[in-house]
């Protein structure tokens, strides 16, 4: 076998030092993309945090009351209310027949630990209906499974015993996935030392494959989009329309002579 002619190598290495410019280039173009795109919903952050401040002093016969990250709050839905918490509180409204308040507590950006400082102070000055916890997925980035399952039990000790907390939703990544598994388990075990009900929000998000990161994710590629909302709304949906039913069906019975 022959070895290459001197013009036949540099031919080579002009096409791998163009294709190896062309990666550069195109990576380069996608980073930027994306940091616009994170500049964009960043933006968003004021106007959703606003509309739920705007939104909790409508009056409503049920309080919803909502503690988590920027997943409650709907960053990348195209409007707050298209949110999991927002598909939550218009489930009520059409299961019971009666006006809902939301009080939406969630900040973005929160950890557990954050919650705990930030969240349950007001959440403990209210008696809410409903509870929905969804919080976590942040303290995934620094891992420190001890502190979290410090802060997951501050926030459990708080919650009536009707509250739905959900476990972390599922990231697709391995070296993520670890983490999320040790979260997980920590969420369940101390969610059984006190009753609570934990919606399989891991499960429905894993169930929707790695191609979600394409169909159910916002253009920062990681938050959820209105449909990625809508899936984490279908883990809530099962646990939540049957406590609905249980402890809001006697108020809405009316009295008949066989009564």
């Amino acid at each position: 076998m022959t070895s290459p002619t001197p013009r036949i190598r540099s031919a080579i290495a002009t096409g791998v030092a163009v294709f190896a410019t062309g990666i550069v280039l195109v990576t380069t173009w996608w980073r930027r993309d994306l940091e616009q795109r994170k500049a964009i919903l960043n933006e968003t952050l004021p106007v959703h945090s606003a509309w739920w401040r705007d939104n909790a002093k409508q009056p409503g016969e049920l309080l919803y009351v909502a503690i988590g990250d920027s997943a409650a709050q709907g960053i990348g839905a195209s409007s707050p209310n298209k949110s999991y918490v927002g598909v939550l509180a218009d489930h009520v409204r059409l299961a019971t027949g009666r006006t809902v308040r939301v009080v939406n507590l969630s900040v973005s950006g929160a950890t557990v630990a954050l919650a705990v400082r930030d969240q349950l102070p007001r959440f403990d000055k209210l008696e809410p209906d409903l509870v929905t916890v969804a919080i976590g997925a942040n303290d995934i980035a620094q891992w420190n499974p001890d502190a979290f399952e410090t802060g997951i039990r501050s926030v459990f000790d708080a919650l009536p015993p009707h509250a739905l907390v959900a476990d972390l939703p599922c990231f697709h990544l391995p070296h993520n996935e670890i983490k999320v598994a040790m979260a997980n388990e920590i969420i369940r075990r101390i969610a059984a030392d006190r009753t609570l009900t934990v919606v399989p929000l891991h499960a429905t998000t894993k169930r929707a494959g790695f191609r979600s990161i394409l169909t159910h994710v916002a253009k920062d590629r990681f938050h959820p989009n209105d449909r990625g909302y809508r899936s984490w709304a279908e883990a809530f949906l099962p646990a939540m329309s049957a406590d609905v039913a249980h402890r809001f069906a006697a108020v809405n019975h009316t009295p008949t002579e066989a009564d």
